[in-house]
């Protein structure tokens, strides 16, 4: 059904497209002044909303509201668009619609915990065929040179495996429903990144060519030792919770970014 939206042709190769870095020190730490709920995924991670389903301050997925709609048309936040309204400004740059936007915190992890989360968004849902198709993009606020976004086609395949370094004012644009994807953040401190959701169409193209966005970008070296002992530590974990689900006689396909009923990821954020 996916080939029935509009895509962009810079997507295609790979499924993520890097911009040219942002001076990130020129801006204001609004991250620090936005307000944030206690909203899990991916990790140890709390969330402030700048545009929501209908601009309350939670982060719930758009569908899961009365009525419900696809992750398009978010209303801003008011407390918070106050606040941040520099975030906002840039959240708002391509003239793509908008739909969910928000800044994630992120508590410092692991690259097996990375692994273990690893998951695909379900930005789509309720997306009418023959529209834009949803991407998401990725700011990253805080100067995190030794964290990347791992990416990967294939979750159990490392070979499959991007990563890209987040220092402050990394920019990336990933099609995050095609691709598995999580945070590997060893830093001492929490990671800030604004999250939007962008609706591909022409303006989201002129947004790419002016930051000349490029479709593949050399990837964070991580010794292949950290690599097989990440993969035999994620494959023990995900034997133990399938082993505790199906004791309580629940599926335990589900639970470890399969999709679940409906189609919906169980962890949906990076």
């Amino acid at each position: 059904m996916t080939d029935a939206y509009i895509k962009l042709a810079e997507f295609e190769q790979n499924g993520y497209v890097v911009l040219d870095s942002y001076d990130q020190s020129q801006d204001p730490t609004e991250w620090l002044d936005i307000e944030y709920v206690d909203w899990k995924s991916s990790g140890e991670t709390r969330f402030a909303p700048l545009a929501s389903a209908y601009g309350d301050l939670e982060c719930d997925g758009f569908w899961n509201h009365t009525p419900p709609k696809t992750d398009k048309d978010g209303v801003w936040v008011e407390a918070n668009v106050a606040k941040g309204p520099r975030l906002v400004a840039r959240a708002q740059e391509p003239g793509a619609n908008v739909g969910r936007c928000r800044v994630i915190e992120l508590q410092p992890n692991t690259y097996a915990d990375c692994i273990y989360n690893l998951h695909r968004d379900d930005n789509n849902r309720l997306n009418p065929e023959g529209t834009g198709w949803i991407v998401r993009g990725f700011f990253n606020l805080t100067d995190d040179p030794d964290s990347a976004m791992v990416l990967r086609a294939d979750k159990d395949d490392p070979a499959t495996e991007s990563r890209i370094p987040l220092p402050a004012g990394a920019q990336l644009i990933v099609d995050t429903q095609r691709l598995y994807h999580a945070v590997f953040h060893p830093g001492a401190q929490p990671r800030y990144n604004l999250i939007t959701s962008w609706t591909s169409g022409p303006e989201l193209k002129a947004y790419i060519d002016k930051y000349h966005g490029v479709s593949q970008v050399e990837s964070l070296p991580l010794d292949k030792s950290v690599i097989d002992a990440a993969t035999a530590d994620v494959a023990r974990r995900r034997a133990e919770r399938a082993a505790a689900l199906a004791a309580r006689g629940q599926d335990p396909r589900f639970g470890d970014g399969t999709l679940g009923a409906g189609g919906m990821e169980v962890l949906s954020e990076a």
